[in-house]
Formats: structure tokens, C-alpha cells, sequence
């Protein structure tokens, strides 16, 4: 057993070298690869976190002004119903007035035409009157002057 202490005990001693070596490479390598590898991941991930913020930030600007946008969209539209509305309502208020001028107008030719069809069958009458009574008087006249005869008879 002593024999094989021994030798563990020469194999840990020929091990210190290694180790050393082993430990002096693993202070090397951290201080030359890995410290500035963590420090561009740690640079990088600070970045990364920073252009996330600002995409979100202009998403969130982006979508602002789309609201604001459709918003003025919706304005513009009610406006331009309203205009719309205003026109229509005052080409239906033209046209009724037009459409009332033009009965008042045909009303007053009725009026006027009937008028004057009065005063033509008020002047016809007295024509006819006038000439009624001269036709009575010829008619008259005649048979008074006529004298009695066959041919009288024969009509």
C-alpha cells in the first residue's frame, strides 16, 4: 500500500505541471478571448435591446398616426357628406321653387285664358243676340212684304 502511495503521490507531482499549465492557458484564454467575447455579446445584446425599443417606439408612432390619419379620413368624409347633403338639399329647394313658379305661372294662364274664352262667349252671345234679333226682323220683314201666293203654299 505503500508502494502505491507512492506512486500516486509522484503521479500527482508529475500532474502539477499539467495543471499549471492547464490553469495559466485558462487565464489566457479569459483574459484574451472570452473577456472580449462576453463583453461584443454583452455589447450586442445591449444594441439589440435598444433597436427593439425603437422599433416599438416607431410602431407605436407608426400607429399613431395611422389613427390620426384615419381620423382625419373620417372628417374629411362627414364633411364632404354634409357639403353633399347642403347641395342636395338646395337643388331640392331650387327645384320646388321652380316647380312653383311654373304652377303659379300656369295657374295665372288658366286665369287669364279663362278670362278671355269669357269675354269671347259674353261677345259671341251679344253677337248671336244682336243677330238673332236682326235675323227676326228680316224673317219678319219678309213675310210681311211677301205676297200671298201659291208658291207660299208649296214650300
Amino acid at each position: 500500500m505503500q508502494q502505491i502511495r507512492g506512486q500516486i503521490v509522484a503521479l500527482l507531482l508529475q500532474a502539477v505541471p499539467t495543471v499549471l499549465i492547464v490553469f495559466l492557458f485558462y487565464l489566457i484564454l479569459r483574459s484574451v478571448f472570452f473577456g472580449p467575447l462576453l463583453r461584443v455579446m454583452k455589447e450586442r445584446d445591449l444594441r439589440t435591446r435598444g433597436a427593439r425599443k425603437e422599433a416599438e417606439e416607431a410602431q407605436a408612432a407608426a400607429a399613431e398616426k395611422n389613427r390620426q390619419y384615419q381620423e382625419a379620413m373620417r372628417q374629411a368624409r362627414t364633411q364632404l357628406y354634409a357639403e353633399q347633403d347642403a347641395a342636395r338639399r338646395k337643388l331640392l329647394e331650387e327645384r320646388a321653387a321652380q316647380v312653383k313658379e311654373a304652377r303659379a305661372r300656369a295657374a295665372e294662364e288658366v286665369r287669364v285664358a279663362k278670362e278671355r274664352v269669357a269675354k269671347e262667349m259674353a261677345s259671341a252671345r251679344r253677337d248671336i243676340e244682336t243677330a238673332s234679333v236682326q235675323l227676326a226682323a228680316e224673317i219678319a220683314r219678309r213675310f210681311s212684304a211677301a205676297p200671298p201666293g201659291p208658291s207660299r203654299g208649296a214650300r
